[in-house]
């Protein structure tokens, strides 16, 4: 489903809205609160903003930094002093480039309009994309960051890699899943509308 600038900047401050909405609570270790929804939000951006990203996933990143430096400096620690904060940081880069060529890949290659194979297309690109984001954020955490007590080995990474993915993973599937939705309802609604015009030349 190809989409204007303004429907592109639409989607854009919706995803970022969301992120916004959601990321705090995950610097915040709320873990009541709702799923940080950042790895689905590039993931999906990846997919609806494919051909934005000398834009778009430079401004999601500076959000996604921006709001963890005001929850941080909210709660009165310095930056670079939080836990989660550490060299590791900036390997965020790449974790989330993964994310949205994932997404960027699947709209290559998906035809632009649901279907079974997209479904499947949409899982494994899911799948591989999260797969290697958690690696790189994972992995650059556990080897770089003061936060994980000493020594280290391949062996405790690998236990610290299985105790973590599934949530990670059943987040951000979940998330993926309502970007499905709507875009499922996107896709609907614009061909009704288009039925719709042709039926009104018509008469």
């Amino acid at each position: 489903m190809t989409t204007t600038q303004i429907q592109r900047l639409g989607i854009f401050l919706a995803l970022a809205l969301v992120m916004a909405a959601t990321r705090q609570h995950h610097v915040w270790h709320h873990f009541d609160a709702l799923p940080d929804a950042s790895w689905s939000v590039f993931f999906l951006a990846g997919f609806w903003l494919r051909g934005a990203a000398r834009w778009a996933f430079p401004l999601l990143m500076a959000l996604a930094v921006f709001i963890d430096y005001l929850v941080i400096s909210g709660q009165g620690i310095p930056f670079w002093s939080h836990y989660c904060v550490s060299p590791a940081y900036w390997f965020l880069v790449a974790a989330y480039g993964t994310l949205w060529l994932g997404g960027s890949w699947l709209a290559k290659h998906s035809g632009g309009k649901p279907s079974f194979a997209t479904l499947g297309l949409a899982a494994a690109a899911l799948l591989v994309s999260e797969g290697a984001c958690y690696l790189v954020s994972n992995g650059s955490f556990y080897w770089l960051s003061d936060s994980v007590p000493r020594p280290r080995s391949f062996g405790a990474w690998a236990a610290n890699l299985g105790d973590w993915y599934l949530p990670f993973l059943t987040s951000t599937a979940l998330y993926v899943a309502i970007g499905a939705v709507l875009y499922v309802l996107m896709h609907m609604l614009a061909r009704t509308l288009g039925h719709a015009s042709r039926q009104g030349q018509r008469h």
